[in-house]
C-alpha cells in the first residue's frame, strides 16, 4: 500500500483546522435539520393556487381554491401550479442560502 494511507482516524486534538471543520460540520447538520422544519409558501393566480415547501425543498402541500376550478381549464391550472411550485422552490432556496451561507463563508479554504 502507498505511504500515508491507512493511518487510522485523524485526531483533532493537535490539529486546530480539523477541530474547526468538525465544529462547522456539526453547525451545518443543525442548520439542515432546522431547514427541514421551516416552511415557505408561494401563490399564483391571485392566490388561487398555493404551494408550501420546506426549507430543504420538499413539497409539503398544494392548495387549489375550489372557486378557481369552476372556470379554469386544465392547461391554465397546470401553468399556475407550475408557477407556484417554482416560486416556492425559489423561496426555499433563498431560505437555504440565508441559513447555510454564513456557514460556508467560514470555510478555511
Amino acid at each position: 500500500m502507498a505511504k500515508g494511507f491507512n493511518r487510522g482516524p485523524v485526531r483533532s486534538a493537535g490539529n486546530p483546522m480539523m477541530a474547526q471543520l468538525q465544529k462547522m460540520q456539526a453547525q451545518m447538520a443543525l442548520a439542515q435539520d432546522q431547514l427541514a422544519l421551516e416552511d415557505v409558501s408561494a401563490t399564483a393566480g391571485g392566490g388561487a393556487i398555493k404551494v408550501t415547501m420546506t426549507g430543504d425543498q420538499k413539497c409539503k402541500a398544494v392548495e387549489i381554491d375550489p372557486e378557481f376550478l369552476k372556470d379554469a381549464d386544465a392547461e391554465m391550472l397546470s401553468d399556475m401550479v407550475l408557477t407556484a411550485v417554482n416560486l416556492a422552490l425559489d423561496k426555499s432556496r433563498e431560505l437555504q442560502e440565508k441559513t447555510m451561507g454564513p456557514l460556508a463563508g467560514n470555510l478555511p479554504f
